[in-house]
C-alpha cells in the first residue's frame, strides 16, 4: 500500500492502514463531537483523494474516537459567522466531501459506535454500509434549532422510505439502532464489545471479492439509481458485458464450470 498515513498524524482525522488494503479513517475531535468543521472536512477530502488514487486499497471503514460518531457542523461556530458566504462555503465543502464518499471506487463502511446527528446522520447514510453499536442514535436535528437538515435529506432519502426520512427532518427525534436497522439506515447493529468483530465481517466478505468487480458494481448501482428503467437496464447490461471481458470474471466463469474455488489473479 503506497498510501502515506503520516500526513494526518496532526489534525482531527487519524488515517490508518494495514496489510490487507484496509484505510481506517478516524474522527478524533471528541471534545467537540467530531463535528464537520472547516479543518475536518478538509482532511477528510484529501484523505478520500489519496485512497482514489491508491489501488490497493480495499476498503475504507469510517470511525471515529469518543462518545459520539459526528454530531454535525457545530452551530456554535456557524451562530458566530452570520454571514451568506460563510455558509455556502461550509455546505458546499461537506457537498463535496460527500460526492467524494460517493465516487470512491471502494466500499466505506461506517462503524457508529455513538450518537449520529445532522451531517453526522448525513455521514453514516451516505457510507454504502453501516455498522451501528447498540448505543448507537441516529437523528436530523436540525429542525430543533430553525434549520431544516436539507443537505442530509439527500443520502438519507436514498437510505430510508420517504415517509420515515421526512419524520426524522421534520420532528428532529433520536431513533435508536434498533430503528435504524429496520428502516435500512444501517446493515448490522451489534453491541459494543462486538462492534468491531461485525465490522471485520463486512471487510473480509468484500476483500474476498475481485477489486475490479466490486468498483464497477458501486458505480453501476449509484449510476442506475438516479435513472428511468429503460436505461437503467441498458447501463446495467454494458457494465456486466465489460465486467465479463476482466480476468477475474473469466476466471470465476471457468472456475464455475470446473467446479471449483476461483483463484482471483487481482489484489
Amino acid at each position: 500500500m503506497t498510501l502515506d498515513t503520516s500526513r494526518f498524524s496532526e489534525g482531527p482525522l487519524r488515517v490508518q492502514s494495514d496489510e490487507r488494503g484496509v484505510v481506517t479513517l478516524t474522527l478524533d475531535d471528541p471534545g467537540r463531537f467530531n463535528a464537520l468543521g472547516h479543518e475536518m472536512l478538509a482532511a477528510l477530502q484529501a484523505a478520500l483523494k489519496d485512497i482514489a488514487a491508491d489501488e490497493s486499497v480495499r476498503v475504507v471503514v469510517l470511525a471515529a474516537h469518543g462518545k459520539a460518531f459526528c454530531a454535525g457542523h457545530n452551530l456554535k461556530d456557524m451562530a458566530a459567522h452570520p454571514e451568506l458566504p460563510f455558509y455556502q462555503d461550509l455546505f458546499a465543502q461537506c457537498s463535496r466531501m460527500m460526492l467524494a464518499i460517493h465516487k470512491l471506487p471502494v466500499p466505506v463502511i461506517a462503524r457508529v459506535q455513538g450518537m449520529a446527528t445532522a451531517a453526522g446522520c448525513q455521514l453514516v447514510a451516505q457510507c454504502d454500509l453501516a455498522v451501528a453499536s447498540e448505543d448507537a442514535s441516529f437523528a436530523t436535528s436540525g429542525i430543533q434549532y430553525g434549520l431544516f437538515c436539507s443537505t442530509p435529506s439527500v443520502p438519507l432519502v436514498r437510505n430510508v422510505p420517504a415517509k420515515v426520512a421526512m419524520e426524522m427532518l421534520l420532528t428532529g427525534e433520536f431513533i435508536d439502532a434498533r430503528t435504524a436497522l429496520e428502516q435500512g439506515l444501517v446493515n448490522r447493529v451489534a453491541s459494543p464489545a462486538r462492534l468491531d468483530a461485525e465490522v471485520d465481517k463486512l471487510v473480509e466478505a468484500i476483500l474476498s471479492k475481485p477489486r475490479v468487480a466490486v468498483a464497477m458494481g458501486k458505480e453501476l448501482v449509484y449510476r442506475q439509481r438516479e435513472m428511468g428503467i429503460e436505461a437503467a437496464y441498458q447501463l446495467a447490461g454494458q457494465t456486466m458485458a465489460v465486467n465479463m471481458m476482466d480476468a477475474d470474471a473469466q476466471e470465476g466463469a471457468c472456475a464455475f464450470a470446473q467446479k471449483r474455488k476461483p483463484v482471483w489473479g487481482k489484489a
